[in-house]
């Protein structure tokens, strides 16, 4: 138990850090503007100076880091490269020489840290090992993260365009964007099936349950949604997260 609440706490550090450090960095690189779609920015809306910001984000890291520094007897010294290597991505996201997120990596950072890393590093501090299906119970969290930023970068590519910003929606465009969040959602609702397929019980299909839900998203990003509805909709894509997650756990503790 101690070591889940050492890994969500650096977890919501890390997430912390980033988000200020998002701020920053996309106030000091032209992406925050007054024409910006989403919920203001601190730093961009004038209440909190760039640099206050920047040490926010130094100070959450460091946090962070003194966090995860308890892992490390429980998971070994590799814990304390995947923790450096967590919070050397949140900052370089859309910081440093090649911000990761106006490259077209964001999507890829957010499966893998809040996906892979988040759910295989918490299962290993706490069962000694990374099983085939704690990776697979990584799987969709996340896709299901990635479409959070998806749907965001949904909203804001036209404002990532003018600043270059080259996002996957920008890249690609909002008809692959659709395509991405349709099967992700259809990856994760179908993951249960495996679970089932490895012989555990009907309990595991509880996230199948969402399946309503995540047509009716699909059908509100397809139907040329203005910018409120998109910001609507990213609160929902954040719920059905967390909404699925709970499912999946209620599902393997059931079993």
């Amino acid at each position: 138990m101690a070591a889940a609440a050492l890994c969500l706490a650096f977890a919501l550090l890390i997430q912390i850090g980033t988000n200020f450090s998002n701020d920053y960095h996309d106030f000091m690189n032209g992406a925050d503007t007054p024409g910006r779609l989403g919920p203001r920015r601190a730093v961009a809306a004038g209440l909190v100076s760039p640099s206050s910001m920047r040490t926010a984000a130094i100070l959450a890291m460091a946090a962070a880091f003194l966090v995860g520094l308890g892992l490390v007897g429980r998971g070994g010294p590799w814990l304390l490269a995947v923790g450096i290597l967590s919070i050397a991505c949140g900052l370089a996201y859309t910081g440093g020489p090649y911000p990761l997120g106006y490259h077209g990596f964001g999507d890829v950072c957010v499966f893998v840290f809040f996906g892979l890393v988040a759910v295989c590093a918490t299962y290993f501090v706490q069962a000694g090992q990374v099983t085939a299906e704690a990776l697979l119970a990584a799987f969709p969290i996340g896709l299901l993260a990635a479409n959070i930023l998806l749907v965001n970068n949904y909203r804001d590519s036209e404002t990532d365009t003018i600043a270059g910003k080259r996002t996957l929606v920008v890249r690609f465009g909002r008809r692959i964007a659709r395509v991405q969040h349709a099967a992700s959602l259809g990856v994760s609702l179908a993951m249960p099936f495996a679970f089932l397929l490895r012989g555990d019980g009907a309990f595991c299909l509880l996230p199948v349950a969402m399946a309503p839900l995540a047509l009716s998203h699909v059908s509100r990003l397809k139907s040329n949604p203005t910018p409120p509805q998109l910001i609507a909709l990213l609160g929902n894509t954040s719920g059905f997260l967390a909404v699925y997650a709970a499912l999946a756990a209620s599902g393997f503790l059931l079993r």
